[in-house]
């Protein structure tokens, strides 16, 4: 599997629609309404760019949880350099402007619990490989 913090892409693309530096690619915002469905209810669902955004970090946060479960020296540093990712969501969330947005901090809350459950995880299954006593 990759060894790098997966939850890096969705900050990465994230700035880059953030400060422009798509535009001439992409001209889409994160209100733009990709598809709409009426329910049966006669409801409108929509679904937006920041709606499949936020699934796709959903997404990359499944697999960094199934990466959680490996045991071995490169867990460690991969803990590490996803907590250094929640730590450049949270200096960006109270720095910068284009940042203080509710995407964004659902990203980094997104980018928190990849931490927290992947020192978990590890603690978890480290303590099932400790043998006491010869059992």
């Amino acid at each position: 599997m990759l060894n790098f913090p997966l939850m890096l892409v969705p900050l990465v693309v994230y700035n880059l629609f953030a400060f422009d530096l798509l535009t001439t690619y992409m001209t889409a915002r994160w209100d733009a309404v990709l598809f709409s469905v009426t329910m049966i209810s006669g409801a409108v669902f929509s679904f937006s760019l920041s709606d499949l955004f936020v699934f796709s970090a959903l997404v990359l946060l499944c697999i960094e949880v199934l990466k959680a479960t490996r045991i071995g020296n490169l867990t460690i540093i991969d803990h590490m350099l996803s907590m250094v990712v929640f730590i450049a969501f949270l200096v960006e969330f109270l720095l910068v402007r284009e940042a203080a947005t509710t995407l964004f901090f659902t990203l980094m809350v997104v980018a928190l619990i990849d931490v927290v459950a992947g020192f978990a995880i590890s603690i978890r299954s480290a303590t099932r490989d400790v043998a006491v006593g010869g059992y």
